[in-house]
């Protein structure tokens, strides 16, 4: 049974260590073993904590020995992003930056899968900083795809989607600021949710954008991403933005019965402004099929085109990364990787008037929902395209392109994608199933009832030992604007910056789709449209 335990699901091990048929050592020897027969080909990991782990399964072994079951979370290995603190264990961002980084304590999340009885096994990789990437100039390499390792996994909860889909953890942490647990659940065949913003603590993770980070896990199952949110979600004095709401028993949920869910079909974004392939098309085309199969109602809805939330979330996430990082920024930028200084040195393009402006147009955009949120139980569109290949990576690309992701960032509600099947190439194929704010429940049940009613997890990626070495194909030199040289120049020392001509370049290309984008969010506006992030006191 040894060999087969690194493939079981949360679920069937947390039966299995109840009943006493296996052990928390069990299992995190299993999941050992799979790290050391396949995790050389992937790099998920930067940090193996496999002495922790073990010493931890005995630790859960003797409490459930001595009926001290915590619940299904006992005995289980997971894995964090590498943004989230460990106290006594490095946390690098997956940066030069934060090489030697060893906190003094746990992320409010870690000790609340701590407290769950969980078992940590490492530290996963992750784009720099939850954003630059996929990047060959870091510290430590980038994960690579279980089910092709010469394509990416998305990002950046890269390491995250790699190891679970792998089988190397049971779950893993990711976080969400423009579809970061999304995307590499999307292009591995994983299930991972961005919960509602605020009902995980933000708390000792290391931030890219305070507005628009969430917390969430990524798991090989429906059922699985419930029973970890059920140990996450809750409220933390610790973070100003978590939110004091009622958690609900998230299994409870997942009945299988979704006759007469109300079900809005965001297809514009896949067909008209994603120009999917035959292949995403075909899938989402089953996929609603399914659905109605199992008695939900279908009905295509519309919400503003993908720029416009793309412009809303680059414009005030940007910004706020700038800031968190300019000191750094002035005194040793190359110490960035350098697709991370190609997106976040543009920001200082932007103006505190184009945040203000964002924040204010998002207010807007929330309000916009409330109609879709009372017609339909849950919205469903396409998830990221298949993976790509690694090495073909292009910076710009990052300005020039919506992501079908981030409008539910701005949107703040939660978002979970799934396997829809896969492409003739073998590589996943994806959706999107949406909610109201805090109202994962029927995200939940949705996403089960799909999942019980196709086969997609029955196949798991046949993940080699050893995989061809990456090469980086240098992507052509993008255009670059003169006639905003000046401008640019003098924004970059305005900024304080001292930067190497290639920086100054990576700004230059960018600079065309910088100033598009926030000048689509200038417009006359009533004097009464505040922002989306108004100050309130706490309580009130």
């Amino acid at each position: 049974m040894s060999e087969e335990v690194w493939n079981l699901s949360i679920t069937d091990t947390a039966t299995l260590i109840e009943a006493g048929e296996l052990s928390p050592v069990a299992v995190v020897e299993a999941c050992l073993g799979r790290i050391e027969a396949v995790g050389a080909s992937l790099d998920a990991f930067i940090t193996l904590t496999a002495d922790v782990a073990l010493e931890q399964a005995r630790k859960a072994e003797a409490e459930i020995a001595a009926k001290n079951y915590r619940g299904p979370m006992h005995g289980i290995p997971f894995g964090l992003k590498d943004i989230y603190n460990t106290a006594g264990i490095l946390t690098s961002a997956h940066s030069r930056i934060l090489i030697d980084n060893v906190p003094n304590s746990d992320a409010t999340t870690t000790a609340k899968l701590y407290e769950a009885g969980a078992i940590m096994l490492g530290k996963l990789a992750t784009h720099e900083f939850a954003h630059g990437g996929p990047s060959f100039d870091l510290p430590w390499p980038l994960a690579r795809n279980p089910w092709n390792p010469d394509h990416a996994t998305g990002g950046s909860s890269s390491g995250s989607g790699a190891a679970v889909a792998a089988g190397m953890v049971k779950g893993a942490m990711g976080s969400d600021t423009g579809g970061s647990i999304r995307n590499p659940s999307c292009l591995c065949g994983i299930v991972g949710i961005k919960p509602t913003y605020g009902l995980v603590s933000r708390a000792g993770v290391i931030a890219n954008s305070y507005t628009f980070d969430h917390c969430g896990p990524m798991t090989w199952t429906v059922e699985d991403c419930a029973i970890m949110l059920q140990a996450l979600a809750g409220h933390d004095t610790a973070d100003p933005a978590s939110a004091n709401v009622q958690i609900p028993d998230y299994r409870a949920a997942l009945t299988g019965d979704i006759r007469g869910l109300r079900i809005g079909v965001i297809r514009h974004f896949w067909e008209e402004e994603q120009n999917s392939s035959d292949a995403v098309r075909n899938a989402m085309d089953a996929a609603l099929d399914v659905l109605r199969g199992l008695g939900a109602t279908t009905e295509d809805a519309r919400m503003r085109p993908m720029q416009d939330y793309y412009d809303v979330k680059v414009t005030i996430a940007e910004s706020e990364l700038f800031a968190i990082h300019a000191d750094q920024l002035r005194v040793r930028p190359q110490d960035f990787g350098s697709d991370f200084r190609g997106r976040v040195l543009s920001a200082c393009l932007m103006s505190g008037a184009d945040y203000v402006s964002a924040q204010r147009e998002r207010r807007t955009m929330l309000a916009e929902m409330s109609p879709l949120y009372e017609k339909y139980d849950v919205l469903v569109t396409a998830g990221v395209a298949p993976a790509g290949r690694l090495g073909t990576h292009q910076t710009v690309s990052f300005w020039q392109k919506p992501s079908i992701a981030t409008p539910f960032n701005v949107t703040g509600g939660p978002a979970l994608a799934q396997c829809i099947g896969f492409t003739e190439n073998g590589l996943p194929l994806s959706m999107q199933i949406i909610g109201r704010p805090f109202d994962e429940a029927t995200v939940f049940r949705a996403a089960h009832a799909y999942e019980m009613a196709t086969p997609w997890r029955d196949n798991r990626p046949e993940v080699p030992a050893t995989a061809n070495p990456l090469v980086e194909t240098p992507p052509p030199a993008p255009p670059l604007d003169e006639t905003f040289r000046d401008k640019v120049a003098a924004a970059v020392t305005q900024a304080g910056l001292t930067l190497a001509e290639s920086d100054f370049e990576q700004i230059l290309a960018a600079a065309p789709h910088v100033y598009d984008m926030v000048g689509r969010l200038r417009r006359d506006r009533d004097y009464e449209e505040e922002p989306g992030n108004t100050f309130s006191f706490e309580g009130r």
